[in-house]
């Protein structure tokens, strides 16, 4: 399997540029336009300390939107982390304690946490396709797609990162795709051939639901093939017509469509050198992190 043109998996923080605007969005939703009136009940001398305490077993990630967040409703809050994104916790783990202005603590705890609990969330669901799939096949890797929440696709495919698994194209520009939709106007034949002229360097893959289009990308010259909403049988003889092919050792092999936890190995033991899944990114469930005051 040739390298992946992605960017390779691993802990590796967003742009801290896209994390201080999802923030602050996010604490204009929750305090304007008068603040935090239940807050402004608490004496403003009153300090505290917290613990970001996990409810269920998982993978964290969002630590540095959480710190942004306490950061921005009060400098002089301060969070010692206890663990890295990337790190799994069981129930009762605690994941980090702020302290200082208990006011300031109330009023950045719901948008802390809620970066936290979502992208904990992404990076818990990356990790258990990431064990299942690598449990049937070493070298197939797992990517996310596009499908992210809009305005928090750095954020979230860092949490992919910190789940292990990898990143597909971050934008339009980074690659090329070309799919079923764009084929209504040219071959694709054409289409590789133009994206190799006129971008050269870039990945051109393109997107087959037919054995007979996987040839034609191939012939191409196509740098992957995306197998989609293919069956795992489907998907092992496609990988073989690959394997078979002059070119056949430098073509990735990607699947996707509406793979789970269940079929996913099913993909990898077919031969899949990628697997994209779009779930691990728009149906995560949160992981269920809470905020509790310590007494010590």
């Amino acid at each position: 399997m040739t390298s992946a043109p992605w960017p390779s998996s691993g802990v590796v923080d967003p742009p801290l540029l896209a994390v201080r605007e999802a923030v602050s969005r996010a604490l204009a939703e929750d305090v304007l336009p008068l603040g935090d009136i239940t807050g402004s009940l608490v004496p403003a001398t009153t300090t505290a300390r917290a613990a970001v305490v996990a409810r269920h077993r998982g993978v964290v990630a969002g630590r540095l939107c959480a710190l942004e967040a306490f950061g921005q409703v009060d400098a002089g809050l301060v969070v010692d982390w206890m663990l890295d994104d990337g790190s799994a916790v069981d129930c009762g783990s605690v994941v980090g304690v702020v302290s200082g202005s208990l006011r300031s603590i109330l009023t950045a705890e719901r948008t802390a946490l809620n970066f936290l609990c979502h992208l904990s969330g992404v990076a818990t669901t990356a990790r258990r396709f990431v064990d299942a799939v690598t449990s049937a096949n070493p070298r197939t890797r797992v990517l996310d797609t596009r499908k992210t929440t809009p305005g928090l696709r750095a954020l979230e495919k860092a949490a992919v990162r910190a789940g292990g698994a990898w990143n597909h194209r971050g934008n339009l520009s980074e690659a090329i795709l070309v799919k079923d939709n764009h084929l209504g106007g040219l071959t694709i034949a054409d289409a590789v051939t133009r994206a190799l002229v006129w971008w050269p360097g870039r990945m051109v893959e393109v997107e087959c639901d037919r054995a007979d289009q996987v040839t034609d990308a191939v012939d191409a010259g196509a740098s992957a093939v995306l197998l989609d909403n293919m069956t795992p049988d489907e998907v092992a003889s496609c990988v073989r017509l690959v394997r078979a092919h002059a070119r056949g050792a430098d073509v990735l092999v990607e699947v996707s469509g509406g793979i789970t936890l269940d079929t996913a190995p099913r993909y990898a033991t077919a031969g899949a050198d990628l697997i994209s899944v779009g779930a691990i990114t728009h149906s995560a469930p949160v992981l269920d992190l809470g905020l509790d005051l310590r007494e010590d």
